[in-house]
């Protein structure tokens, strides 16, 4: 009997063994791709739960911890909702019509109907493309919040996420990713969301300032952050997720996502550095939150060249993003006349037109870069595409953000809380609970 087993249980692997053989060379996917990149759509997911959450949280006062945790979460789950409707198949489809195509796909793939663990996207299971991009789409909505902290409503957050998303955030998602205008008529250099993700999420993220107005007592009252222990662990957790953000955008692990994971960990490092040493001449000493802020700061700056130039034009990009995102924390912030609360402009805004701009810089292949995209022949040339997406990204996200503010506000009567609520803070006001039971 137990032969008789033995030889059963023999036959039916080997039988299932065949079967799977079949089945992998009927198939493009490949298993090593396919690991690789789940493995870093989940290092992306890390960066929205909890990395975000905690370095923002950090930053603000205790009294409006929970809300920003609170706000990181759910917008999240609702990106991934409608990432799931109607983002994938608009951002990655292709539309018949060549005008439309440049800004938008189709809905073939709307409510992901028809995508089967069998669908196939290159050596990706068309499922891991779709929850990797999902990922990036999450976290560049959660960005937005950091300047929009401690006063504005929880009701017109979401409206504007979710109107943002769908008329700013997949638009040049597909201009950029998906074979849209932005690729095709200016052929610019953008790896992993310089002009999509941060440049994107940080013109919304400034234009409501600007509709909030300044928090109660800004100037006046201490706003200093309430804990840069999480801030720090928030800003680690950021550190690590990126590199699937950075690498993963390659889709296969090959000596590209290596330069990428390589200028992912120099670049955040020589801005850490430069950051630092220009906040210690210039005010006094070096801090913590300077650190981190730099460290980010450099992060930003690599994401759309981190895969074009080589390490020692990763370390100069990282230092030169570390010092000017310093200036305009502190400087430009001040000209602007705005409370951004949370540096979303100075450092996602700012870092990422510095990279996305450097990207046409030190591309070139004298500078140690990989070369020009197709249709430029020149640093000049790829500079010039480089703008261009700048331009694009800013005037398209600022129109937007104007409408999407313009009409939160109509609709939930206003889109800040009332001022003894936010003097109270919006832990309990808005969510009916506290961060800490000692308050």
């Amino acid at each position: 009997m137990k032969n008789i087993l033995r030889t059963g249980l023999f036959s039916t692997s080997v039988l299932g063994s065949a079967c799977a053989f079949a089945d992998d060379a009927a198939s493009s996917v490949s298993t090593a791709d396919n690991g690789f990149v789940m493995i870093c759509a989940a290092l992306v997911i890390l960066m929205s739960l909890p990395g975000i959450g905690l370095f923002y949280g950090g930053l603000v006062r205790a009294k409006n911890m929970l809300s920003v945790l609170v706000q990181s979460l759910v917008i999240f789950a609702l990106i991934f909702v409608l990432w799931t409707i109607y983002g994938y198949t608009l951002s990655f489809g292709t539309n018949g019509s060549d005008f439309i195509n440049g800004f938008m796909g189709n809905f073939d793939k709307f409510m992901m109907f028809g995508v089967t663990p069998d669908t196939e996207n290159g050596t990706l299971s068309d499922l891991t493309f779709f929850a990797f991009q999902g990922a990036f789409a999450a976290i560049s909505s959660c960005l937005i919040i950091g300047a929009l902290a401690e006063r504005i409503k929880f009701s017109a957050l979401i409206f504007v996420i979710a109107f943002w998303f769908t008329f700013s955030y997949i638009p040049l998602c597909h201009m950029v990713w998906g074979g849209g205008y932005i690729d095709s008529a200016w052929h610019a250099y953008d790896f992993a969301g310089g002009t999509v993700v941060h440049i994107n999420a940080a013109v919304c993220a400034l234009v409501g300032a600007f509709f909030l107005g300044k928090r109660i007592g800004f100037g006046r009252e201490n706003m200093t952050p309430h804990s840069l222990v999480m801030t720090m662990i928030g800003a680690s957790l950021l550190w690590i997720g990126w590199f699937g953000f950075n690498a993963g955008s390659e889709l296969v692990a090959d000596g590209t996502s290596a330069l990428a994971f390589a200028n992912t960990v120099v670049a955040p490092s020589a801005a850490t550095l430069a950051w630092l040493v220009a906040e210690w001449v210039y005010l006094g000493k070096p801090s913590l939150l300077g650190a981190c802020s730099g460290a980010i700061a450099g992060l930003v700056a690599i994401t759309p060249a981190c895969a074009f130039v080589g390490v020692g034009g990763a370390m100069l990009i990282g230092a030169v993003a570390g010092v000017v995102c310093l200036w305009s924390v502190h400087v430009l912030k001040r000209m602007l006349k705005v409370d951004d609360a949370l540096d979303v402009f100075g450092v996602h805004g700012v870092g990422g037109i510095i990279g996305a701009l450097l990207s046409g810089v030190f591309c070139a292949p004298a500078l140690g870069g990989v070369g020009y995209k197709e249709g430029w022949e020149s640093i000049m040339g790829q500079f010039t595409g480089q703008f261009a997406s700048v331009v694009i990204s800013v005037v398209w996200c600022g129109v937007v953000s104007v409408l999407a503010f313009y009409i939160a506000g109509k609709l939930f009567s206003g889109i800040r809380v009332p001022m003894d609520e936010e003097r109270e803070g919006l832990d309990l006001t808005s969510h009916g609970e506290r961060a800490y039971n000692l308050l």
